[in-house]
């Protein structure tokens, strides 16, 4: 039972956690009130189970109190579009982005489309479950793992692809961040392959920090910024 609204069992909640994934993953959008007050039993339910399910991080509201973001999926622009053959979605960041067409059962090839952060220039990337696509471009994660959920908003905010390290280092200077965490594309579609695996799925649970951190090790993440042991300078990824 829920230790907040004892009407709002762990059942009811995963019954609605289920019900708006599965709806963001086959349509991009958020599922129809109806549905959710037919699971709930009450549109003060409804809205009692998206504030308790928000406390458990299972998504992020919006100002209003709506859900914006149910990673990997975002219900408003932050930035990329996510387009398969039926279906458009908006990407929470580039990491949800790229875990978009890994997630959604039989989706096939996604186009993946942004714009770089520093020069504006379009960005477009053909991915699928196969290969990592090929390219310059560059990923950089502002805030540490540790801090993630402080404003988990800003932080997908600030999960960007960029041109090249040339962009990034432009941009840095320009907004007045410190320096976050470079990848390439390949390591970027590695780390979104399975991270959000199960998600869709009733009992689907979050993984503890030694689980996170061991993912992220075997992905090719290192160092502090991961939770990770420090790596020698000349062996960072950048």
């Amino acid at each position: 039972m829920s230790a907040s609204d004892p009407s709002l069992t762990d059942e009811l909640l995963e019954d609605v956690r289920v019900a708006v994934y599965q709806s963001l993953a086959r349509t991009g959008r958020l599922p129809d009130p109806d549905q959710l007050v037919s699971i709930a039993g009450s549109a003060k339910r409804v809205t009692a189970a998206i504030e308790q399910l928000a406390q458990q991080r299972a998504w992020a509201l919006g100002p209003d109190g709506s859900i914006e973001l149910a990673h990997p999926f975002a219900t408003r622009s932050f930035g990329y579009s996510v387009m398969s053959a039926t279906t458009l979605w908006w990407g929470g960041c580039c990491w949800d982005s790229f875990a978009i067409p890994h997630l959604v059962p039989d989706c096939g090839p996604t186009i993946i489309a942004g714009a770089c952060p520093a020069c504006d220039r379009p960005l477009v990337w053909r991915v699928d479950t196969h290969a990592p696509p090929s390219g310059p471009e560059r990923a950089h994660f502002l805030v540490p793992t540790s801090r993630m959920w402080d404003d988990v908003i800003h932080t997908c905010s600030n999960q960007l692809l960029f041109c090249n390290d040339e962009c990034i280092d432009a941009w840095l200077q320009r907004t007045g961040y410190d320096e976050g965490y470079r990848m390439d594309l390949a390591t970027l579609w590695r780390f979104a392959a399975e991270w959000y695996a199960g998600r869709l799925e009733r009992g689907y649970r979050r993984r503890e920090p030694a689980e996170a951190r061991s993912y992220f090790h075997e992905v090719g993440l290192r160092g502090a910024f991961w939770g990770l042991p420090e790596v020698p300078r000349q062996a960072e990824v950048r």
